[in-house]
């Protein structure tokens, strides 16, 4: 499955009825942005899904910032939208290096659909094309989605506890250099990392202008961990980290598995 698609054939196939293009614009210093942003400007026919209000349900005292979102609320917002299940292609897009689309890719996925791709270098490099953008929110659509939880790609603190050390198991962290390092942190009450994690920052993933760098960057940057037999993956609340979920597959790895609680679960206990 090709998990990439570029504004070109997007622009071809905006009048598909088998593909869905999501809005994931997000910021967390301000959460109304996103979607503001989507009210005021987004490309032709995409719908809006927010973050924390769609794709993460709501925070307890464990689970971490974003903990994931219930599967049928999900589904039925995704059949909302004219989503079919294992039918319809989703194309995701943000303007933040895919840090928000990569969640709903790995989401999709999880919920056992595959036919979801990102859009490579997102909105704004789809505004630089020229491409259509419109201010019109499309109307609700009627299809059947009914999930086929793949529980296996996700993995909770437990997991964490008892296979980050086994010989064959990696554990990445995805939060920046100086995060990882506790030198600073600007969100969770603790800094550091989980003992035995490395560290691949998210942003590696793509260029500065948030266009995804080459297949084979990808699968150089996974060399050391390729073979491992689990690649278990977090960041400081389980969205970003699905960018390096995304490289990952890119790659070729099909070992990775999301921490979904990450750094704010691991230190809530």
């Amino acid at each position: 499955m090709n998990f990439v698609i570029s504004s070109d054939w997007l622009v071809q196939h905006l009048h598909d009825p088998q593909v869905v293009i999501v809005d994931c614009r997000f910021s967390l210093a301000d959460p109304q942005l996103g979607r503001n942003q989507y009210q005021a400007s987004h490309i032709e026919g995409a719908y809006y899904l927010d973050l924390n209000l769609d794709l993460s349900s709501p925070v307890g005292e464990h689970g971490g910032r974003h903990p994931l979102p219930e599967p049928q609320e999900l589904a039925e917002k995704l059949a909302a939208i004219g989503v079919e299940f294992q039918k319809t292609l989703v194309v995701a897009y943000d303007d933040s290096r895919l840090a928000f689309a990569a969640r709903l890719w790995w989401l999709l996925r999880y919920l056992g659909h595959e036919q979801v791709a990102v859009l490579d270098g997102g909105f704004s490099q789809w505004e630089k094309a020229g491409y259509p953008v419109t201010d019109v929110i499309p109307s609700p659509q009627k299809a059947s989605f009914v999930p086929e939880v793949r529980t296996e790609l996700v993995v909770d603190r437990e997991v964490v506890k008892n296979r980050k050390d086994l010989p064959n198991v990696v554990l990445i962290d995805s939060r920046e250099g100086d995060r990882y390092r506790g030198e600073r942190e600007p969100t969770d009450k603790i800094a550091g990392h989980i003992p035995g994690a490395v560290n691949y920052y998210w942003m590696e993933v793509t260029d500065a202008s948030g266009s995804l760098i080459p297949i084979t960057e990808h699968q150089k940057r996974w060399q050391q961990v390729e073979s491992s037999e689990e690649i278990l993956v977090y960041c400081g609340s389980g969205v970003t980290a699905c960018a390096n979920l995304l490289s990952l597959e890119l790659a070729g790895i099909h070992t990775g598995k999301l921490y979904a609680g990450s750094w704010s679960d691991w230190i809530s206990y």
